[in-house]
């Protein structure tokens, strides 16, 4: 290994921001600092490697697909890389409510990479560049960032977004290899650099599934899976009847058997993860068959999916089946599966260890809270997924760019987005394992749906300047029909003559003998538009997603009534803002551990120190006291 303290340094070049790494979160960091006028340049350790997607062909899924909205409601890129490289579209979650229906596409892996290449290519103020950084170092203008071969580049912020590759380990069975996933180059030395600065790292790994030829699987012995009649595009901008691209390919659902079961039990004292040869972290929602069937020995089988990685190629994702367990064992395992016999492997599952942040080190807008400037995004600050990284990265650049322009930072609140949930989860409660988003983290459903993920977020992609001119009127437009539908529904009441009687009757629901509103009908759970437009004959002619988020509106006004109620109790303790210099260890009444975690995690609001892991309802109530004393002039009372 080469020596780097001996590598000659030189200036190569400045830019304003500067971005490490160029997976899903760099590639939005770089794009939202570029579209907002900041000269940019995006590093990655291999031009070939750009928007990787190791470990599934997809974007999106239950409560990922709501990030992807929100995504492009700020006018982020994944949603409309994703609408043009589809395979196949599902909605899940369509048996329940629409808080939790969830966009999930099968994407063309390949397509996918050239997609957003060529977007970045051909973006204005964003250069990519090849470059391993092995160091990045503040001075009085912001930072300097160190290339192996020796370039200097000086910025005024830089974000890290180094995602599995920051001194990258792959593990197969009792053989470790030092290498970012797929085989690629992993960044071995930067990690040492961001430890000088004050950055505490922490090890976690995640996994892949084998991948094996399409020809040797006998799908006889699977149960196909399509995707949906009427597909649904993630992007706003997605032009209507470009969506989707050709034929969709089909998923199949296989399952592992008590046979799958007793060759990896058999097997388990040579897995790393249980001879102890892995040590870090691996994801709870996500885990390796391994695993699953240690922890579940009552489930007699597991299911798996099989996932084209594309158009124009043979290789099938093994979904489910992620493994660090030896190669010999996992080729019994996929081979004892039924239709699965004569799989012919083409790529092993593995496992890989990775450096990462602990993320209560940042702001919630995602800024290092002792390193101004320098933010990070991605798996780097602890998460799982190419959507929470997207996520990250479009509100690290964002609030990089804002910085500079000497403008407000963001924050998205947990009542406003998914996103806003994801980072609060993050900086407030840090995590001790890679970091999944699902609905259920989510208190407020039914106000944060996929369907109204422009609606609340417009006006932040309007601030920070992501969305045209153009963009933001169409979008005004588009809320003023809906707004007018759901008025004219409510407004609009209709006799209980025979034909309304007859509808009422087919569809199993209570007669009236007076007038009723549309609105009224549209709330009952066996109705809908559909099933009125013979009597509702003031309806006007609506494109269907208007007519589809109107329902919703009209059909859960009193839920979304009730949230709201519940939002506004938060959004006042949220807004109750603490002072950077609090010295929490001077308030009389205080718990010292309480003092002790206040003073590490610095909260921004009183808000957000209640939600802290160990601080107690007494110990807000001590220092409301405090502050009330402090600062009559706040009313934190």
């Amino acid at each position: 290994m080469d020596d780097l303290n001996t590598t000659t340094r030189f200036y190569a070049g400045e830019a304003s921001v500067i971005v490490i790494g160029a997976g899903h979160a760099g590639i939005e960091a770089a794009l939202a600092c570029a579209r907002m006028g900041e000269d940019t340049i995006l590093f990655t350790l291999q031009l070939d490697a750009v928007a990787n997607m190791p470990c599934n062909p997809s974007i999106g899924g239950s409560g990922k697909g709501h990030l992807v909205f929100e995504i492009d409601a700020l006018g982020g890129e994944m949603g409309r890389a994703s609408d043009e490289v589809c395979t196949q579209s599902r909605m899940l979650n369509t048996s329940k409510g629409p808080a939790v229906h969830s966009l999930r596409q099968q994407a063309d892996r390949r397509a996918y990479h050239h997609v957003m290449k060529r977007i970045i290519e051909n973006s204005s103020n964003l250069r990519l560049i090849q470059a391993e950084i092995t160091a990045v170092e503040k001075n009085d203008d912001g930072y300097v960032v160190t290339t192996r071969y020796g370039a200097q580049y000086p910025c005024k912020a830089c974000i890290i977004c180094t995602g599995t590759y920051l001194k990258s380990n792959i593990v197969v069975g009792d053989v470790s290899i030092q290498s970012g996933p797929d085989n690629q180059r992993g960044a071995d030395f930067l990690t040492e650099s961001l430890i000088d600065m004050g950055v505490s790292i922490r090890r976690f790994k995640t996994g892949t599934p084998p991948r094996i030829h399409k020809d040797s699987i006998d799908y006889s012995k699977t149960e196909v899976q399509y995707g949906d009649e009427e597909p649904c595009a993630f992007s706003k901008r997605t032009p209507e009847g470009a969506f989707p691209p050709g034929e969709q390919l089909p998923c199949h659902v296989i399952y592992t058997n008590e046979e799958t079961h007793k060759i990896i039990r058999d097997n388990i004292d040579r897995s790393p993860l249980y001879s102890g040869k892995i040590k870090s972290t691996g994801p709870r929602y996500c885990p390796s068959i391994e695993d699953k069937i240690m922890r579940f020995p009552d489930k007699t089988r597991h299911q798996l999916f099989l996932e084209a990685m594309g158009f124009d190629t043979k290789e099938i994702y093994v979904q489910g089946l992620s493994s660090s367990l030896p190669e010999d064992v996992q080729m019994k395992v996929i081979h004892s599966i039924a239709g699965l016999e004569n799989a012919q492997v083409m790529r092993t599952a593995y496992a890989i260890e990775y450096d990462c942040a602990d993320p209560t080190q940042l702001y919630p807008t995602l800024e290092f809270k002792e390193l101004p400037g320098l933010y990070g995004a991605g798996q780097f600050n602890g998460t799982s997924g190419y959507e929470e990284a997207a996520a990250q990265g479009l509100i690290a650049g964002m609030n990089a760019a804002l910085k500079i322009q000497g403008k407000e930072q963001v924050v998205l609140t947990r009542d406003s987005s998914y996103i806003g949930t994801l980072i609060d989860d993050l900086v407030t409660k840090g995590t001790n394992e890679p970091y999944r988003i699902m609905t259920s983290r989510c208190e407020y459903r039914m106000l944060l749906r996929q369907d109204n993920a422009d609606r609340r977020l417009t006006d932040i992609a309007k601030y920070a300047g992501l969305i045209t001119d153009e963009e933001y009127e169409s979008r005004i437009k588009l809320f003023k029909m809906i707004d007018d539908e759901i008025n004219r529904a409510e407004t609009t009441f209709l006799s209980p003559n025979g034909e309304l009687k007859s509808i009422l009757e087919n569809a199993g629901s209570t007669p009236v003998t007076t007038g009723i509103s549309v609105g009224e009908l549209i709330r009952r759970p066996e109705l809908n538009y559909d099933i009125l437009r013979d009597v509702d004959k003031t309806r006007p002619e609506l494109p269907r997603e208007i007519q589809k988020r109107a329902e919703i509106e009209i059909k859960y006004a009193g839920y979304i009534k009730r949230e709201k109620k519940e939002a506004e109790a938060f959004k006042r303790i949220e807004a109750k803002l603490l002072p950077a210099d609090i010295d929490y260890s001077d308030i009389r009444g205080l718990k010292t551990e309480a003092a002790q975690k206040l003073s590490k995690m610095r909260p921004v609001s009183l808000g957000q120190a209640s939600r802290i892991s160990g601080i107690s309802p007494a110990d807000i109530s001590v220092l409301v006291i405090y502050l009330s004393q402090k600062y009559p002039q706040k009313n934190f009372e």
